[in-house]
């Protein structure tokens, strides 16, 4: 593929979250992350990013293959005729037992579970280590490149990896994940100059728009702010 003068192939990846879900049953206990659909307004606010993305020409498509990430890719498709591809390194992170989490602990453990990613052998709420984490995640994304066949993706991932993806193009390291907000359908722009398969630059050009609530008027929570206080213990 050809570069802009000057420069190596330039190639863009709109980055976004799948839409909302809910993680706990109408009791407050928690569901099998890897099964859970979008919500109603889930599918409105993946329609919402659909309305946004309309006019860019998408020459590839690569979800984790969760159900939650299918989805709202194949809302944001839309009619393109693009064949949606299943990346399982962009799977989302797994958590322990949230009942294993002790009372006065589950705000530190569940609320703010990136502060502590940096440190050695931190997990996320005592499931994955971060570091296998980042390795997982990194490996896939610096497969992407090898493929020569697009200028434009889109990715539709999780919080955490889209997280991991971002602290990666900034330089940032885990210690920069606890800083990068993926609300629901939340879509990030990088661009990577190229060469040989080989990122020589990265930038970012947008990080967490959502087509739904530009100006986030409608929560100041964060998404594991949201999660923990859907959970109910017991």
């Amino acid at each position: 593929m050809r570069g802009l003068p000057g420069t190596a192939c330039r190639r863009r990846v709109y980055l976004m979250r799948h839409a909302d879900v809910c993680y706990f049953d109408p009791a407050g206990r928690p569901l099998d992350p890897r099964h859970v659909p979008l919500t109603e307004t889930g599918r409105r606010q993946a329609a919402a990013a659909a309305d946004l993305l309309a006019a860019v020409a998408f020459d590839a498509a690569i979800c984790s293959g969760l159900a939650r990430t299918e989805e709202t890719a194949r809302i944001v498709l839309g009619g393109r005729d693009l064949c949606l591809r299943h990346e399982p390194s962009f799977k989302e992170v797994k958590a322990g037992r949230l009942a294993d989490v002790p009372a006065d602990m589950r705000e530190q453990t569940i609320g703010h579970a990136y502060d502590q990613a940096h440190l050695p052998d931190a997990s996320f709420m005592g499931g994955e280590r971060w570091r296998d984490v980042q390795a997982r995640v990194l490996a896939g994304w610096n497969e992407l490149f090898a493929d020569d066949s697009w200028l434009t993706l889109l990715l539709v991932a999780h919080d955490a990896v889209n997280r991991i993806i971002l602290a990666h193009v900034t330089g940032a390291g885990l210690g920069g994940l606890k800083a990068f907000e993926q609300d629901p359908a939340g879509i990030n722009i990088i661009e990577m100059d190229v060469d040989a398969g080989r990122v020589k630059r990265a930038f970012l050009r947008a990080v967490n728009l959502t087509g739904y609530d530009p100006a986030r008027i409608g929560s100041h929570l964060t998404v594991l702010e949201r999660v923990l206080r859907q959970y109910k213990p017991g």
